[in-house]
């Protein structure tokens, strides 16, 4: 029996070819860094979901929507997901890629 998979490494360049596609993902980058960013700063400091939950007085659910990317936390949540992980907020502004050019 063939495997009839497509690794999604292949799908995805492919979809990146598609201008309108791309566009939608570019639009996405912000909350993408964001989440990230908070998925690293729990991992670094070894913690569960649920631990850093527990440590922000809130749920497992709503770390993972934070960490999902499909929410925009206040800068209060944000200090509060720092303090739980033992990090420090720090928020700066940058240009553009294109106005660097």
């Amino acid at each position: 029996m063939s495997d009839s998979r497509i690794p999604v490494d292949d799908l995805a360049r492919e979809w990146l070819q598609d201008p309108k596609f791309r566009a939608e993902y570019d639009a996405l980058e912000d909350e993408f860094a964001l989440a990230t960013a908070l998925i690293e700063a729990r991992t670094r400091a070894a913690l569960t979901q649920a631990e850093v939950a527990a440590r922000m007085g809130t749920t497992q659910a709503v770390i993972a929507r934070l960490e999902s990317g499909r929410t925009k936390p206040t800068t209060r949540t944000l200090e509060r997901f720092a303090r739980a992980t033992g990090t420090r907020l720090r928020i700066h502004f940058e240009q553009p890629a294109l106005a660097r050019r």
